[in-house]
């Protein structure tokens, strides 16, 4: 798997380049915090979007093309984001970044299902997981201890060096993926709808928003806490808060326990950037953790009404 988890960690490194740079992006190009953290968002929202569009494409020529040229593609915006002369233009070539990214990270997830599962089971997806931890250290302490010593435009640019090495090594090392069914390349409107009608699916799907938003959030204006009074640290102290991102390492645990216990145990046992960024210039950072704590609290619930649906 090492050729593939090595695209899967640049491409995650890509997404979060930002987020532990928000304040110097913030006084670079004199935007507020929330609009800081679009940076961020506007690449999340690409990715979901681009799925759309990854998804049947890697169906057409199939998962392997797909891995090898989503991460060809996002060098150059990746470069592109270094050089950014205003605001609005880092926002579009992070727009770009998003939507080069599910070519590798959602297609990423069948191509481990059928690729390596059947070899070595729900480990696989956990070795999936662990990658993306890896990227996201990368994407978070690498680029703010960078940016400590040569300057956040340095910093992104040196991220480019990732994906494009990654492709390189697709290309020579990544194993052929196995035969697989004829497939139609795209959801018909009547499937689509009975998916949306699933409400184990929904509810998967809601406690897994809600877990990221709680995330993003914090994680996102933690600096500016760290970086304020009484704090006061530096960019490259408070940015080593992002090392408490390695506990994702449990990525290969957690999913054996899902595989023995099913995914509603592990959920209970778990128990968005631009809104959490508005909390925190109206409430500082209690606005923030209020705000995780509600989407926790909204995740829960979903959770708890799909566990009394499966009962009755």
């Amino acid at each position: 798997m090492g050729p593939f988890l090595f695209g899967a960690c640049a491409m995650f490194a890509a997404m979060y380049s930002t987020q532990a740079i928000l304040p110097e992006l913030g006084a670079e190009f004199g935007v507020t915090p929330s609009q800081a953290g679009l940076s961020v968002s506007v690449v999340i929202g690409a990715l979901a979007l681009g799925a759309w569009f990854w998804g049947p494409l890697s169906d057409r020529i199939g998962r392997r093309a797909s891995l090898e040229l989503a991460s060809a593609a996002i060098v150059v915006p990746t470069l592109a984001a270094a050089l950014a002369p205003s605001f609005g233009v880092l926002l579009a070539v992070r727009a770009l970044q998003g939507l080069c990214m599910p070519g590798l990270l959602t297609v990423g997830v069948p191509y481990v299902t059928e690729a390596y599962s059947a070899r070595i089971g729900d480990r696989a997806m956990g070795y999936y997981v662990t990658s993306l931890v890896a990227g996201g250290l990368i994407g978070r302490v690498a680029v703010a201890l960078m940016t400590a010593v040569t300057g956040w435009r340095v910093a992104l640019a040196a991220l480019a060096v990732l994906p494009l090495a990654s492709t390189i090594v697709m290309r020579r090392a990544l194993p052929p993926e196995p035969a697989a069914p004829a497939r139609s390349g795209a959801v018909s409107g009547p499937r689509l709808a009975a998916l949306l009608r699933n409400p184990t699916l929904m509810a998967a799907t809601l406690v897994g928003s809600t877990l990221f938003f709680a995330f993003m959030g914090v994680f996102s204006y933690v600096d500016y806490r760290l970086e304020s009074p009484p704090f006061s640290l530096g960019q490259a102290v408070s940015g080593l808060i992002f090392l408490l991102w390695a506990m994702g390492i449990a990525g290969p645990l957690a999913g054996r326990l899902a595989g023995h216990a099913g995914w509603v145990p592990v959920a209970f046992g778990a128990v968005g950037c631009w809104l959490p960024g508005l909390a925190w210039q109206r409430w500082d950072w209690p606005g923030v953790a209020g705000m995780a704590l509600a989407a926790y609290a909204l995740g829960l619930t979903a959770l708890a009404v799909a566990l009394a649906r499966r009962g009755r």
